[in-house]
Order: structure tokens, then C-alpha cells, then sequence
């Protein structure tokens, strides 16, 4: 065999003299340049303080239930405070675990008919918790097109192959699992869709994963005290809760009206998370005051399990009321409405008037809609009456930019 030896080095060239250093206030000049661009197309995006006593009608947040204000719900953060201090401490597998973290995730896993749960300082937590650690280089994680941006930022930091799918195309799914060549699968979906309040196909997919030798991830933020027997969430609502191959991300700070996540599912899973979870392991546990006001919120809503088919019952009254006034709103599966502006710079300013006129609502708008499609998002609060509907859907109609009816 032929004797090979190392090529030559290049020839070594005098380097360019460095240009001259820009002045330390320069360095971020760009920030100003990308920032204007956002100007140009519309999409800047601003913080506005709300004082504690704001007298709008709230159709923008997440408070599906109307408890973030109910008096058993802040005295039961107020004694957590009280009680436990004003912060967890430390990490769970420190300091940062109470007794009020365990009995939350004991109650919780009970009512939603799962084998247990996790608590975490927030759903985005628990979302970035359970893809990454549940996948790993030979897994195909099969996402759905519209899934919230939590669960894509989930998908960019798991291990395995992404595939994205249509949006709510079960075949689809169906199709890239029976094609996969890897050892594991993991389909994803929103259980309801933040945009649009439209409900994922989950018994479909169920059906599809059960086929293919996968497992399937919910998040079931806009489910949870929305759907379900009394409120128990999108998986019991198909049938689908406790089943060994599923498991559920929820969020606390929606229905239950205060802050933090969870991770749902069997005993095995929720203990691969305490083990190898980097946003459990590394991140302070649930402030004591968000774990009692999610606690009492949760006891509240099983004993009025009626407060989840109310906050159905505004959503379905929105919808209606806006389509026969000629807008075009969506039809919720849930309590999230959305309705069409023709673009965002109308959406921007829709909103802003009905705020002025003592409503607040969503604004959605491109790049947070995956459709490209400007939006105002009305969320339905279970507490609101007859009374402020009627109000509400009134300002809209009465700001609608042009071209925003239907044709």
C-alpha cells in the first residue's frame, strides 16, 4: 500500500487589518432596524398595565371559569402564602415541593381519571418537560401544523425527527407513522386550537397511534374545565382518559385561575419526568400561593361542575350573535371565538376601539397565526351574564373595520 503523506499547509496570508471596533452603544443598532421593519408590517407588539380594579367586559383572557377573582380561590392562595411562605424555594427535588404540591397532583390526576401527575411552574414548562424527555434520536415526533407554539419549541429541543402535519388531518398522521423507520413515534396535538377554538380529532388519532405502535401527547390547556364531564378535560370527553399510551399536558392558569402546569399519565411516565426532565429538575417549584389558589379553583369546580358547560354555553352564544350580525366568527368547540379582520393593522386597531369602548379582546396576527389570517379572539368567561353578551357582541359589531363583514 502506497505511502500517504500529510498534504501541505496552505500558504499562511497575511490577515486583513480588523475594522475598526463599533462603540459599545452600537452593538445592538440592529435591534432598531428589525424593530422598524415590524413597524412597517404591522406587528408591534406592546405591554399596557391594567389596574386591579379594570371595569372592562374581559372577552382576552384565559379566565374560561371566572374563579382568578372568586373568593375561594384567593383565600385558598392567600393561606398557601401564608402557610408555605411566599416562594417554593428551591427545585421540586430540593425544597420546592410541599404537601399542597403532592395533594394538588393527587386531586388533579383523580379528576381528569389519569394514574398521576406533575406539577410545573408553568404549561410551557410542562410542554418543553414531556417532549423532550419522552423522545429521543430514534423517535418520530408527528406535529401538528397548528399545535401552539410551546409544544414546536418542545418539538425544536426534542432529540428526534420532526414530521409536521396537516392540520387536523388524522390520514395524514396516519400515513407518516405507518412510513416511519424509526423505533418510537410520538404524535402531538392541542387538544382545542388557540386560534380558532376548533377541537383536535382525538378518538381518530387515538385510533392511529393504537395502530401504529405510537404514543400520543394532548396538551389540554383550553380543554380543562371546558370539556369533559365537568370540566375533566378533552381526553375523558372522547373516552380517552388513563389510556397507557397517552398522555396530557394541562395548564392551571386558565380555568383554574392561576399559574403553573402539569404533565398527566401513567405512574411510569410521570416518574421517567422526575428523573430526567430538565425544566422539572432545574426550575423552582410552583410558588405555594398558585398551588393553593389551583387547588381551591379545582375543588370549586368539582363541586359546580356546572361552571364548564356555562362557559360552553357563552362561547356558543358569542359565535351566534356575531354571525347574525354578519361577521364572520368562528363556531367554538370550546370557549375560544375567533373572528376575521381584514388584516392586521385592522385587527390592531379593532381591538384598541372596542378596549376604548370597555372591552378587551384578543388580537391575533401574523406570524402568531399559523394560517396568515388576522384575528380578534374572544375567550368566554363562564361568569359573564346575558346582559354583558349582548354588550359585548354590540361594541364589536358596532367597530368593525370595513371588510370585515361577510361577503
Amino acid at each position: 500500500m502506497a505511502h500517504r503523506t500529510a498534504p501541505e499547509p496552505p500558504a499562511l496570508v497575511p490577515a486583513a487589518a480588523p475594522e475598526e471596533a463599533p462603540a459599545p452603544g452600537a452593538v445592538f443598532d440592529w435591534l432598531d432596524e428589525t424593530a422598524e421593519l415590524r413597524a412597517r408590517a404591522g406587528l408591534t407588539r406592546t405591554l399596557r398595565s391594567r389596574p386591579a380594579d379594570d371595569p372592562v367586559i374581559d372577552l382576552a383572557g384565559n379566565d374560561y371559569l371566572g374563579l382568578t377573582r372568586h373568593p375561594t380561590v384567593t383565600r385558598a392562595a392567600a393561606d398557601a402564602a401564608l402557610r408555605w411562605g411566599g416562594g417554593a424555594t428551591g427545585s421540586r427535588l430540593v425544597t420546592g415541593t410541599t404537601a399542597l404540591h403532592t395533594e394538588l397532583e393527587g386531586e388533579l390526576a383523580e379528576f381528569c381519571g389519569v394514574e398521576a401527575a406533575l406539577v410545573f411552574s408553568s404549561g410551557y414548562t410542562a410542554n418543553l418537560a414531556a417532549l423532550t424527555a419522552l423522545t429521543d434520536p430514534d423517535t418520530l415526533i408527528v406535529s401538528d401544523a397548528y399545535n401552539h407554539a410551546s409544544l414546536i419549541d418542545g418539538c425544536r429541543l426534542a432529540r428526534g425527527d420532526v414530521h409536521r402535519a396537516p392540520h387536523s388531518d388524522p390520514d395524514a398522521v396516519r400515513a407518516a407513522l405507518a412510513g416511519r423507520t424509526h423505533r418510537r413515534a410520538l404524535v402531538v396535538t392541542d387538544s382545542v386550537f388557540s386560534v380558532d377554538g376548533n377541537a383536535a380529532r382525538l378518538p381518530e388519532l387515538s385510533a392511529a397511534v393504537s395502530a401504529h405502535g405510537a404514543a400520543l401527547l394532548v396538551d389540554d390547556a383550553h380543554g380543562l374545565g371546558v370539556l369533559g364531564p365537568g370540566g375533566s378535560g378533552a381526553l375523558a370527553a372522547a373516552g380517552l382518559a388513563g389510556r397507557p399510551d397517552t398522555v396530557a399536558t394541562v395548564t392551571l392558569s386558565k380555568s383554574l385561575g392561576s399559574q403553573g402546569g402539569a404533565v398527566l399519565g401513567p405512574h411510569r411516565v410521570i416518574r421517567h419526568l422526575v428523573e430526567t426532565a430538565r425544566t422539572f429538575i432545574f426550575d423552582t417549584g410552583l410558588a405555594p400561593a398558585a398551588a393553593g389558589a389551583a387547588l381551591g379553583a379545582l375543588r370549586l369546580l368539582r363541586a359546580e361542575p356546572h361552571r364548564a358547560e356555562r362557559a360552553r354555553e357563552v362561547a356558543r352564544s358569542l359565535s351566534d350573535r356575531l354571525t347574525a350580525v354578519g361577521l364572520q366568527a368562528s363556531t367554538p368547540d370550546a370557549a375560544v371565538v375567533s373572528v376575521r379582520a381584514p388584516g392586521p393593522e385592522a385587527a390592531v386597531a379593532w381591538a384598541a376601539d372596542c378596549r376604548r369602548a370597555g372591552l378587551a379582546v384578543g388580537c391575533f396576527r401574523p406570524p402568531s397565526v399559523p394560517d396568515g389570517v388576522s384575528r380578534l379572539r374572544l375567550t368566554a368567561r363562564g361568569d359573564l351574564t346575558d346582559a354583558q353578551i349582548a354588550d359585548a357582541v354590540r361594541t364589536i359589531a358596532a367597530l368593525a373595520p370595513a371588510g370585515a363583514h361577510q361577503a
